[in-house]
């Protein structure tokens, strides 16, 4: 006989959308404890890190371009 399963304990694939919102509130610091504790259940942390890194690059240049037009 198996255990129920708890819908929290269960790892779900991962969506772009799900990663991308998670690492855009971590990057403002607006993080939901629920959301912070779901995403490092997961069991890769890469797909938060390739969009961190992305994320970051398209925030120095686009803060580049804004300086270098003024």
């Amino acid at each position: 006989m198996t255990a129920p399963r708890n819908s929290h304990s269960e790892k779900r694939p991962l969506s772009l959308w799900h990663v991308l919102k998670s690492v855009l509130a971590g990057a403002f610091g607006v993080q939901s404890d629920k959301n912070y504790h779901q995403d490092f259940k997961q069991s890769s942390p890469v797909p938060y890190i390739v969009v961190g890194i992305v994320f970051v690059v398209v925030f120095v240049l686009s803060l580049a371009f804004l300086v270098s037009l003024l």
